[in-house]
């Protein structure tokens, strides 16, 4: 008889309904309450720690990049940052304010705000009442200040296009919809900054528009056609005006046909750059700010930061901006609000696309338009409404906790009521 293995089974068991073991993240031991101030701790500090660092840089950058001109102008190399410094503490008190202002604030007052702020933007267009500069007519004249309008546009069309795309009524799917009234608000804002000859500024504007509707949604089709009908009017606006035709072909393109004319600023700047190597020359050391370098302090500061901290120093800023990019993303993906969650993402794109749009024009890779660079950059309303943007991102990641604490002392009131 031949032998027979009988292979042994462990009997199957059924699972058991009774208690068992198992692991837990730290999060889930915590009260929804507790949770959600964790995340909001984790977020606050992604945004606010990078937005502290550049502007610090920025400041001190502003003192370095900003001697020799404020010396020349106005006899004191302190100038510049004596009154950013001034820009600053109000902007930090402006986040202050804004984080703890509710988004629900920003969804009632968006729309009328910027209504409001439309002729202040034309009052910058008065020879008696605004001032010039480069060609561009965009300030407006306080005395020992001047006020930007259309820097206060950049935050308020993004709030009041998270507020139209948000509402329950809207579908995305049709155009009408999708456009109205968004559209011709964003045009009727953008037209008014076109006037003031400020085409960067306007490509920010609607740049952000574009990609909180994108955000929102929309079908891929209408936003193809959006982007065509954006870029055939850049084409106009730049081709149709001598000084921007000039400023495309001749600064931008063919700079180096004309290295100490139209391309100078461009040249120097790509100096600047390439002289500082891996770790600068030095702070304070830069030799491109000694009048060789237009616009040191403001639009070009990136490129002195680059010759006195190098390669090394120039990586770690924009570190800090891809921080900050990551922390809004992180805070927008995060909010249960539709309008948080679009209000976080409109004004990381701004924020975003206006530090490419300049980086890009530093180092020669697209036109030079203006556009100042976010916390280092020289410029008091452009960093008074930036940190209170970045305070509206902190209020909508402080959105959630204050939502989960009103619903439990909601619940918690409603069965105090409901006990004998």
């Amino acid at each position: 008889m031949a032998d027979r293995t009988i292979a042994w089974r462990r009997p199957r068991t059924e699972p058991s309904d009774g208690p068992h073991l198992r692991l837990v993240r730290p999060d889930e031991l915590l009260s929804p309450t507790a949770a959600a101030a964790a995340a909001a701790r984790r977020n606050l500090t992604l945004l606010l720690v990078p937005t502290g660092l550049l502007t610090i840089v920025g400041l001190v950058m502003i003192l370095s990049a900003g001697s020799i001109s404020a010396v020349e102008g106005y006899g004191t190399s302190f100038w510049y940052f004596n009154r950013q410094t001034l820009y600053a503490v109000a902007g930090l008190a402006g986040l202050v304010v804004t984080a703890r202002v509710p988004i629900a604030f920003w969804r009632r007052a968006a729309i009328p705000m910027l209504l409001g702020a439309m002729p202040l933007m034309l009052l910058a267009l008065h020879p008696s009442i605004g001032s010039s500069l480069y060609g561009a007519s965009r300030w407006i004249d306080l005395g020992p200040i001047t006020l930007q309008p259309a820097e206060f546009a950049k935050l308020l069309t993004v709030c009041s296009a998270a507020a139209i795309l948000s509402r329950p009524w809207k579908d995305l799917t049709r155009p009408r919809d999708a456009l109205l009234p968004l559209g011709p608000l964003v045009l009727a804002v953008a037209g008014i900054v076109i006037m003031q000859r400020d085409l960067g500024t306007t490509l920010i504007i609607c740049g952000s528009a574009f990609l909180l509707l994108f955000v929102a949604g929309i079908r891929l089709r209408y936003l193809v056609w959006t982007a065509m009908a954006g870029l055939g009017a850049v084409a106009y606006f730049i081709f149709g005006t001598d000084y921007r035709r000039t400023r495309f072909l001749e600064a931008w393109l063919n700079w180096e046909l004309d290295p100490s004319g139209a391309g100078w600023q461009l040249r120097q700047g790509l100096i600047a750059l390439g002289s500082g190597g891996w770790f600068g020359v030095g702070l304070g050391n830069s030799r491109q700010k000694w009048d060789y370098l237009p616009n040191a302090h403001s639009d070009f500061v990136f490129a002195v930061l680059g010759e006195e901290l190098g390669l090394i120093g120039a990586i770690a800023v924009l570190s800090l901006f891809g921080i900050l990019v990551f922390a809004g993303v992180r805070i927008a993906m995060g909010a249960r609000d539709p309008f948080g969650r679009l209000l976080a993402a409109g004004i990381t794109g701004w924020i975003g696309l206006q530090t490419l749009v300049n980086l890009g024009a530093v180092t020669g890779l697209l036109p030079i338009t203006g556009v100042p660079l976010p916390f280092l950059s020289f410029g008091g309303t452009a960093l008074v409404v930036t940190l209170a943007g970045v305070g509206v991102m902190a209020s909508v990641a402080l959105d959630d906790v204050r939502s989960t604490g009103r619903r439990r002392a909601r619940s918690r009131s409603t069965d105090g009521r409901g006990r004998p």
